[in-house]
């Protein structure tokens, strides 16, 4: 119990392609400032006006407004007004709705309602839609307060949420405006988290976030027209996978397989989209993880009021509009997704974190750097007037390089494109905790500037400066991190070797690598694995022999908790999630083929352990003193070559055929783990199996 829930908090994660992710959600809801100016049309814009479409129809609907939802529909989506189930639905509803607001005037109103459009409604819509007709005309003389009546059904409120959703899911599929993938990819993750938690048998460290984030309320599902009944069988294991992945009963992923006509991909996307998440917390996740990684920022001509901060939480300004990845790179089978951002083909998934769409969350700090000729060892520690070392290198203007948040504004018109500045919504504000380091920062905002400062020299190499300039803020912060150190000496190692420098090299390794090895025996061996760079050729890059982003990200995570700065929730969900979906797969002997559609292969796929294979679990047990254990990589965590997340077993290792194991599951109606054991004990033999367990 233990191991995993340790293994939950020392995950890797590849945080470039989580910062990919969420700025693309951000984009994709207009949370933030985008590159494409509002008046330009594109598929973004149009993805996110039918989002906006059936929010707005949804709200209409819930507060029993039936007949604005009916004229939106009518004006920019009438193809689903002509499904007769559905109008007949409306209809019943908007006839209950009138008679509520109890005035006379409503009352004659509801019974021309029932001559004009209910009554011939209920002749074609479906079989059984007359009764229900005759069935409802009963409210017109059983109050709605009388809890013994016939009609207590239609007359609840709740009927009112359950057409919204029922509508919701059928105009999602009809416009093609799925969620973004972030949001999609939160779902899946949060619950095979719960599946798997719940068939381990053991409470959840972030079970307070996953419960309040994933609602346990789906929307209903959009049922397929009669002309589908008689739709052709669907491969067994593409119902199953669609059955155990977003747990469906078979009948239930067989409807949504003939909704969606037999494209597993979308009856996917529609099966996730009608999972409910609380939409304020989700932006406030992303908020704070922005604010933490760099993404965002505070108006700078608003220094102190921007943001503040607690236990991580931050909020900032709002801003503009602007592309984004999910809308113009659907992830349905009818398009692929584009190149630049990422390629999937048959069960590879590939994120290109050199495409533009990182180059947006890219945030440079030039720096006032020493040639590492003139001096090779960073021992020497530059003391700076209070924190000028660091501030002078983030200027306002470098600041504002960075994104404006604008927050979620569903109050506008549907015609209209994403508004301007001056609608945008007023910050919340929290604290950040008491620094214990013993150097002042004049404000709070400053301790992010000092953090995403450092993190950006790390993340270009730029270790030397700041091994000095950590040391001037706080001379005991390696003490108490030194594997970070050890990293930080190797980077400098690196390229003194690439520069062809191997003296000052030598006396880097000497004076600072040998002293930290001799201390931790677990980074004897991978001291001795640097020393073998010497030999190697010195035109490889520095970060193919260790990977930058991981060290910038770990050292981030380190100096922001010596500043009382934690990292955010998100951060902490990403993490236990993934691996709960990498023990959850194996659990059930398979690969995940819905994993490279939400990037999960992605956000796995992290870089080269900076130290060997041999110190990486102490690497992780000593990084949980200040530093993040899981930007500390391990060698199995590399990806597969089909693309597949590591250490995922499929039924081909195993020796057993998968048509058999699906047989065995639907006859005999077990779970895929159990069903695999009965197999492997009867060579593999689906028939054999099952003439065994009803002999």
């Amino acid at each position: 119990m233990c191991e995993i829930l340790e293994a939950m908090d020392s995950t890797p994660v590849n945080w470039e392609a989580l910062d990919a992710l969420v700025i693309d959600f951000a984009k994709s809801e207009r949370l933030i400032d985008g590159s494409s100016p509002p008046c330009s049309p594109s598929p973004s814009s149009s993805s996110y006006k039918w989002r906006l479409l059936i929010s707005q129809i949804r709200r209409f609907l819930e507060s029993g407004d039936i007949d604005s939802a009916i004229d939106l529909l009518r004006t920019h989506a009438p193809a689903v007004l002509d499904d007769h189930r559905l109008l007949f639905r409306l209809q019943k509803q908007k006839f209950i709705e009138l008679l509520r607001k109890g005035t006379d005037e409503d009352r004659d109103s509801a019974i021309k309602c029932v001559r004009a459009s209910l009554a011939p409604c209920a002749l074609d819509a479906y079989p059984e839609a007359y009764e229900e007709f005759k069935h409802v005309l009963l409210a017109l003389i059983y109050d709605k307060d009388d809890e013994t009546s016939p009609v207590v059904n239609e007359w609840s409120e709740g009927r009112r949420f359950e057409i919204a959703g029922f509508l919701s899911s059928v105009l999602r599929a009809h416009l093609h405006a799925y969620d973004p993938i972030f949001s999609m990819t939160l779902r899946y993750l949060i619950s095979i988290h719960k599946g798997f938690c719940l068939h381990q048998g053991f409470s959840s460290p972030i079970t307070n976030l996953t419960e309040r984030l994933l609602l346990e309320e789906r929307d209903p599902p959009a049922t397929p027209q009669e002309s589908l009944f008689e739709a052709p069988p669907f491969d067994e294991v593409d119902i199953q996978a669609l059955a155990h992945a977003v747990e469906l009963t078979r009948q239930g992923a067989v409807d949504s397989l003939k909704f969606a006509k037999g494209d597993l991909h979308q009856a996917f996307q529609n099966e996730l989209c009608r999972m409910r998440l609380d939409i304020t917390l989700l932006d406030e996740l992303v908020r704070e993880y922005c604010i933490y990684r760099g993404i965002i920022e505070s108006d700078p001509t608003n220094h102190g009021k921007g943001l503040h901060v607690t236990s991580g939480k931050a909020v900032v300004d709002q801003l503009d509009p602007g592309s984004n990845l999910s809308e113009n790179c659907s992830i349905g089978s009818d398009s692929d997704m584009s190149s630049s951002s990422v390629h999937i083909g048959g069960s590879q998934s590939k994120l290109d974190l050199t495409s533009s769409q990182i180059a947006d969350m890219e945030v440079r700090y030039p720096h006032e750097t020493t040639s590492s000729n003139e001096n090779c060892s960073t021992s020497k520690t530059h003391h700076p007037q209070g924190n000028k070392a660091v501030q002078r290198n983030r200027s306002p203007m470098e600041r504002g390089k960075r994104k404006r948040w604008r927050g979620r504004n569903e109050n506008l018109e549907i015609v209209s494109e994403p508004s301007s500045d001056t609608d945008l919504i007023d910050c919340t504000k929290m604290d950040i905790k008491k620094s214990s380091m013993t150097y002042n920062v004049s404000n709070r905002l400053d301790k992010y500037e000092i953090i995403l400062g450092m993190k950006e020299l790390a993340s270009e190499g730029m270790t030397t400066e700041v091994v000095e300039e950590i040391n001037a803020l706080d001379p005991e912060f390696f003490t108490h991190n030194p594997i970070l150190l050890f990293q930080m000496k190797q980077v400098e190692f690196f390229k003194l070797v690439r520069a062809g420098d191997h003296s000052c090299a030598l006396k880097v390794a000497s004076s600072h690598l040998g002293p930290l090895a001799a201390k931790d025996q677990a980074l004897l061996k991978p001291l001795k694995e640097t020393l073998l760079t010497l030999l190697k050729s010195t035109e490889e890059p520095i970060g193919k022999q260790l990977p930058l982003d991981t060290l910038a990200t770990s050292l981030q995570v380190a100096l922001g908790r010596r500043l009382g700065i934690e990292e955010p929730q998100l951060m902490r969900i990403i993490r236990a999630t993934l691996n709960t979906h990498s023990e959850w797969f194996k659990l059930q002997m398979c690969k995940d083929q819905f994993e490279g559609l939400l990037w999960i292969n992605s956000l796995k796929e992290v870089g080269s352990p900076l130290l060997g294979d041999a110190a990486s679990k102490s690497t992780i047990d000593t990084c949980t003193q200040g530093s993040s254990p899981a930007t500390v990589s391990s060698s199995n965590a590399r990806m597969h070559e089909d693309g597949s997340s590591p250490n995922q077993i499929s039924s081909t290792d195993i020796g057993c055929d998968e048509n058999s194991i699906i047989k065995v599951m639907e006859f005999l109606a077990l779970p895929r783990a159990e069903a695999i054991h009965l197999l492997a004990q009867y060579n593999g033999n689906a028939e054999t199996v099952i003439q065994q367990i009803f002999a």
